[in-house]
């Protein structure tokens, strides 16, 4: 029989992508189309499959290798074209689609991570049954992002190729599990559904003229999560007004000195050095809630990696500034000025939207006087920052003007109680107003 070299197709633009899978090992019986092993680019996520049934020679690409289109990664030797090959490549098509931990993919989702949930995720819609016992065909990847949902792919109707679960049906599954009406169990009272009404049908061109416009890709990656966090999270928002009169005199000190050099100082920066001492005095907030395990924990993480919301054309993305504990004010002002201009441009990589402890979310360059942020699972908190507004203060013998920083700061109430949230909010108004607190 002869032996074919496997090599990596069309990949589009994309060169030296690293391998983060290989799903298949010497030996393998497999059908054509079978994914083999997984790349990761700075923008997706993708499968190179087999391009015809038969039986892998060998692998020659490891976790971590670099490819391009046209690298060979492996051998295989094709099958006979009979009815005797075919039953064979059946079960192998499940040894190449078996979940194993994975990358997110490279998309402003994966900044949601992987959510922690110990109730039943709300999925109620008619289930799709298991073929023979197999388990879903869908790639490292769309299992990674089912995970970060709480979606059974067991449940999910497959549309793509080889009966492939593609991204978009597991988003039309939560969707219409969301729009469905509650289970019997459910409408019961027994906690076991969300008793939600079906989502309203509208003919709105009975009442006038209409234009239809598609949601951006980044609103339609964004929405299941958003509204996952919403529905599981027992949130409760917590208002702070921070005294920054003599922190905006500094900046602005500081601004005109070093005019020349390039150097600008912006508000976003001190509140995340900020927020950073915070979380050190209330390591809580630095924390994820683990639900899954046997033994529900908290994960108290050792690192302060601090995502911010950024504005671009599609919608907001998050892109996360690493270790901003040890950084000064004006290095996380150059970073946050240079992780903003990537996502405008559509350039952020996925490991510069992953990893963070805690998110900010400042409107205060458009204005607003306070509001409650969604908190970003598996984070359990994230601080909402609005337009900052001159206010007599007074200051036990008179009204004094001084500049005011309205702060919102949203928390899990599984993980943070009310006091320790007020404490939290004080604490970085403290520190805002007078930032030499950050030293002690």
């Amino acid at each position: 029989m002869s032996t074919i070299n496997i090599e990596v197709p069309d990949i589009g633009d994309f060169a030296d992508v690293p391998v983060i899978e290989v799903l298949v090992k010497s030996g393998d019986r497999v059908e054509a189309d079978a994914p083999l092993v997984t790349l990761e680019s700075d923008k997706a996520t993708m499968d190179i499959p087999a391009p015809v049934a038969g039986v892998i020679g060998q692998i020659t690409v490891k976790v971590g290798d670099r490819v391009s289109q046209g690298a060979t990664i492996g051998t295989m030797e094709p099958a006979a074209a009979s009815s005797e090959a075919a039953p064979a490549a059946v079960p192998a098509a499940t040894n190449a689609a078996a979940p194993a931990p994975a990358a997110p993919a490279a998309t402003p989702a994966a900044v949601a991570a992987v959510a922690a949930t110990a109730v039943e995720p709300p999925v109620r819609a008619a289930a799709a049954p298991v073929q023979d016992g197999r388990r879903p065909h869908a790639s490292p990847s769309m299992r990674a992002y089912a995970r970060e949902l709480g979606v059974d792919l067991a449940r999910v109707p497959a549309s793509g190729p080889k009966n492939r679960i593609t991204r978009e049906d597991i988003n039309a599954f939560v969707k219409g599990a969301l729009q469905a009406p509650a289970s019997s169990g459910g409408a019961s009272g027994g906690g076991t559904g969300l008793d939600l009404l079906p989502w309203p049908k509208v003919d709105f061109t009975k009442f006038g003229a209409v234009e239809r416009k598609p949601l951006s890709r980044i609103r339609k990656l964004s929405a299941a999560n958003l509204s996952r966090n919403w529905v599981m999270i027992p949130a409760v928002t917590y208002h702070e007004d921070a005294d920054v009169t003599d922190l905006e005199a500094f900046r602005q000190q500081i601004n005109a000195e070093q005019a020349k050099s390039g150097v600008k100082l912006t508000m976003l920066a001190f509140i995340i050095k900020a927020v950073c001492s915070a979380l050190k005095k209330f390591p809580e907030f630095n924390s994820s809630i683990d639900l899954q395990a046997d033994e529900p924990a908290l994960i108290l993480k050792q690192y302060c990696h601090i995502g911010f919301a950024a504005d671009t054309p599609g919608g907001l993305v998050v892109p996360v500034i690493r270790d901003a504990d040890g950084k000064g004010v004006a290095q996380l002002a150059a970073e946050c000025g240079e992780l903003a201009a990537k996502a405008r441009d559509g350039k952020l990589s996925a490991a510069e939207m992953q990893g963070a402890c805690f998110t900010i979310s400042s409107v205060g360059g458009l204005g607003g006087t306070g509001f409650a942020p969604i908190i970003n699972a598996p984070e359990v908190a994230i601080l909402g920052v609005s337009r900052t507004t001159m206010k007599p203060v007074w200051d036990g013998s008179g009204f004094q003007p001084r500049l005011i920083l309205p702060l919102s700061l949203t928390a899990d109430h599984r993980v943070v109680d009310g006091a320790s949230a007020t404490r939290f909010n004080a604490h970085v108004a403290t520190l805002l107003a007078d930032m030499r607190r950050v030293l002690m």
